[in-house]
């Protein structure tokens, strides 16, 4: 069967087509814009084998992701999941619709993709992805494939397997924030390896202002402030990866396997940092489209069953498509009724608050802002309030002590605390090099910014480990972690920090003790 990206040709049925051209309709009447959006119909097994890459058809060939597909695969078997819709940001964009899903579920995972595609556009932090990354993963498929056949394939996914247990190492604002100097810049500073020549007003008095003895003293200053120039780089480095690709001693197939994880990882950034955002956004406008004549009298027992199912508040863990879907709709609410402001903060009286309602009809334009400008972290931070955590039965979980005990508050600070700290770079630590020149030694010093949240003793051990097969010498983490003391075990006190050095030389694992931490 011919193949198109990577794709097979999975055509529409005409039944199909005719659904696709009426939910674009009904997208462009909710002023939803998207690059053109290709729907391919595939099989359960197919979409969960495109979902185990990622929602592409190919993919750097490693062993997890094989396993992934036998996870979902057997969950989907069992009947304990079910994909309904996988949807890949580029231009254009494709989407799955999966051939035993009823025609209820199509009107449903269409109208859900426009939401995506939609906010895939607008959404500043989708602006510097790369919409070609479809035929980017098919050639890094490829190369990695010729790296095998040359270098072999234990070699090479050794080498993988240490790259992608490090691929969470990026910063993700890197590409929305300018960090350095641009060469061409006429404002950037002068290259400090660079001999500085005198300025002359003639050419041919060059050779008598800046003569060979001044230059060769020059060359020396530099050099004396190379050696005593222990920090390297100059400022924290957050993007541990791209530093790794610059400096680290590997082969130039490891560097360019390195860069290929990198590269992917900085493409699923954005979809990692608006999850809630997005999720909610297409379940916003599946609901508006469905309800809004998309869906027949027929459908609408289907589409409630369906829909309950996606924004269900069951389980422990949040769900992005409940909270997203409710937030956007109560920012509408707000914003319509004109409930926010200083003069809305101000108000103490419950019954004027719960009845205000100044008619101003703002909501539509204020999501759509909010869809432009907002991520997770900031969506969460500006517009979660206290009546929408008892609306929604939020509650958030503390221990109680050192002993392990959890209670839990309804208080909205806490509430509000535990949600920012889990959207926070993703819930993952946040780790930058501070020093690869450590005790003058070329040995890497890494910084835990620490959030009230000590580091995992395991994983910690397993990425000094995997750091120390690229940079080849001796790697240390800068952390936080608790005084351990048998008599402190059930104490009520606060627990007591202390700023420590982990190391690990190749060998052995080390630790230094710096010093109580105050906060």
């Amino acid at each position: 069967m011919a193949t198109r990206n990577g794709f097979k040709d999975y055509t529409l049925t005409p039944e199909l087509k005719e659904l696709k051209d009426l939910v674009f309709k009904k997208a462009a009447e909710a002023g939803l814009t998207h690059f053109p959006i290709e729907f391919l119909l595939i099989s359960p097994r197919e979409l969960n084998a495109v979902a185990a890459y990622g929602g592409f058809p190919q993919r750097i060939p490693h062993w997890s992701f094989g396993q992934e597909f036998n996870n979902l695969h057997k969950r989907y078997t069992y009947g304990l999941s079910k994909i309904y819709e996988l949807v890949i940001n580029s231009n254009p964009v494709y989407a799955y619709l999966v051939d035993t899903n009823s025609f209820v579920d199509h009107k449903i995972v269409m109208s859900h993709v426009c939401g995506h595609a939609d906010f895939f556009l607008n959404n500043k932090w989708f602006s510097t992805t790369d919409r070609n990354m479809l035929n980017q993963m098919a050639n890094n498929a490829t190369r990695v494939k010729r790296m095998i056949e040359k270098h072999g394939v234990n070699k090479v996914e050794e080498f993988l397997d240490i790259c992608m247990s490090l691929d969470n190492l990026i910063d993700p604002y890197l590409t929305h924030i300018k960090r350095k100097f641009d060469p061409l810049d006429e404002d950037a500073e002068v290259d400090e390896e660079t001999p500085r020549r005198l300025p002359i007003q003639k050419d041919y008095m060059d050779r008598y202002i800046n003569t060979k003895e001044f230059m060769d003293h020059q060359k020396e200053k530099i050099e004396e402030n190379k050696k005593n120039r222990k920090n390297f780089p100059e400022s924290a480095e957050r993007d541990i990866l791209g530093f790794l690709v610059d400096h680290a001693p590997l082969e130039r197939w490891q560097l360019d396997i390195l860069a290929m994880v990198r590269e992917e990882q900085y493409y699923f950034a954005p979809q990692r940092m608006t999850k809630i955002m997005n999720e909610g956004w297409a379940s916003y406008h599946h609901s508006k489209m469905m309800t809004n004549e998309l869906a027949e009298d027929c459908d609408i027992i289907d589409y409630c069953d369906m829909h309950s199912g996606v924004v269900s508040n069951e389980g422990s863990s949040v769900n992005p498509y409940r909270i997203g879907i409710s937030l956007f709709r109560d920012i509408e609410d707000r914003w319509n009724r004109g409930a926010f402001g200083s003069e809305w903060e101000r108000c103490e009286d419950w019954d004027k608050k719960k009845n205000w309602d100044r008619k101003l009809g703002l909501g539509k334009e204020k999501i759509m802002q909010v869809r432009n400008t907002h991520n997770d972290l900031t969506f969460i931070d500006e517009f979660l309030t206290p009546d929408f955590c008892i609306e929604q039965g939020l509650f958030a979980a503390k221990p109680a002590h050192p002993s392990g005990y959890i209670e839990t508050t309804e208080e909205f600070r806490e509430i509000k605390s535990q949600f920012l700290l889990m959207l926070s770079n993703g819930g993952s630590p946040v780790i930058q090099v501070i020093n690869a020149n450590y005790e003058n030694r070329g040995e890497l010093l890494l910084e835990h910014v620490f959030d009230q949240k000590t580091l995992d003793e395991a994983k910690c051990k397993d990425t000094l480990e995997n750091l120390f097969k690229l940079w080849t010498r001796s790697v240390h983490i800068k952390t936080i972690e608790p005084v351990t003391e048998a008599d402190d075990a059930v104490s009520m006190e606060p627990v007591k920090l202390r700023e420590v050095i982990k190391s690990f030389d190749g060998k052995n694992h080390a630790q230094k003790e710096l010093g109580a931490y105050n906060g």
